[in-house]
């Protein structure tokens, strides 16, 4: 069982390497992603219990205090966030269509979480950093009242933090936009 989610981004890809080492040597946490992302970031993502993800982060906090954009600790994450972190995403009913855009991978999957804890609503895709200058993206879809409850929590989220980028909401997508998205 995932009990957390730890997400480093760091401004140094060969940095950021070094830091992904000493995370997973730090503790006994489990590595969900580790790569480059755009423009020359390193984003690190760990699952483990509370205190091993904690422990890591401590520890990169520690010593690449200076390369670090954005560092989070996610306890208690919807499992449906954490389902679309390893790439699966269910089929599901379409409906209306809410996206919300962050200027950093940790902030979007803390947005998401918000989302999906505060209506009923499905994640279509959640997209973190690569390709997309360091952002990261949400899409959720479900009836056209829980998905503006949902886009505008995960906004508030991210307006909070200073990480807000963007939000979009239709209430009918078009059935060929489903098929590109």
């Amino acid at each position: 069982m995932i009990y957390a989610v730890g997400v480093i981004e760091l401004k140094s890809i060969p940095v950021g390497i070094e830091a992904c080492d000493d995370a997973l040597k730090a503790s006994g946490v489990r590595l969900i992603s580790a790569h480059p992302s755009c423009p020359g970031k390193y984003e690190i993502l760990i699952t483990g219990s509370i205190s091993e993800v904690q422990t890591a982060i401590d520890h990169v906090k520690v010593k690449f205090d200076m390369y670090i954009i954005d560092c989070t600790l996610m306890g208690r994450i919807d499992q449906t966030v954490i389902e679309a972190l390893m790439g699966a995403q269910p089929e599901t009913e379409k409906g209306a269509l809410g996206v919300i855009e962050t200027y950093s991978g940790a902030s979007i999957i803390k947005a998401a979480d918000a989302a999906v804890k505060a209506a009923k609503v499905s994640i279509v895709d959640l997209r973190l950093s690569r390709g997309m200058g360091g952002k990261g993206v949400v899409m959720l879809t479900g009836e056209v009242g829980d998905v503006t409850a949902a886009v505008e929590a995960g906004s508030d989220y991210a307006v909070m933090q200073g990480l807000f980028s963007s939000k979009a909401i239709m209430a009918a997508p078009h059935e060929d936009l489903w098929e590109h998205l």
